[in-house]
């Protein structure tokens, strides 16, 4: 580990952006100034998010300080784990291996799909009337 100067790391997942600050520290984990099991409540946001720091065998090790905002908790949370896997990467090179394996370094591209005019929805269209 090098210093005790931040390294950032941003991630994106659907319209959620998390802007994520982590150094050399005791393991104190915050977002948007909250506990992760306070701002997380279900376990599955929680585990996307703490993946990342188990994967590179840092959990406990690192100070993690994330701003998130927009789309939903779901989005929120892959978000942060993106932007938790670039600033490790950041703070140790050593383990792009593991996070690459673990599919850790690759941005979901995955969005909504827009509606579409005279239609339900994206792709839900309006019953055919013979008659």
């Amino acid at each position: 580990m090098q210093s005790m100067a931040y390294n950032w790391g941003t991630g994106r997942r659907k319209e959620a952006v998390a802007r994520v600050r982590i150094r050399p520290g005791e393991g104190k984990f915050l977002i948007n100034n909250r506990e992760v099991s306070d701002y997380f409540p279900r376990s599955t946001w929680q585990l996307v998010v703490y993946k990342p720091l188990k994967v590179g065998g840092v959990e406990g090790k690192v100070d993690v300080f994330v701003r998130a905002h927009g789309g939903g908790l779901t989005g929120q949370s892959g978000a942060t784990s993106l932007g938790i896997a670039r600033a490790l990467l950041k703070l140790n090179p050593e383990l792009r291996p593991a996070l690459k394996r673990a599919g850790l370094l690759t941005r979901d591209p995955r969005m909504v799909e827009r509606q579409k005019f005279g239609q339900k929805g994206a792709r839900a269209r309006n019953q055919y009337s013979k008659r």
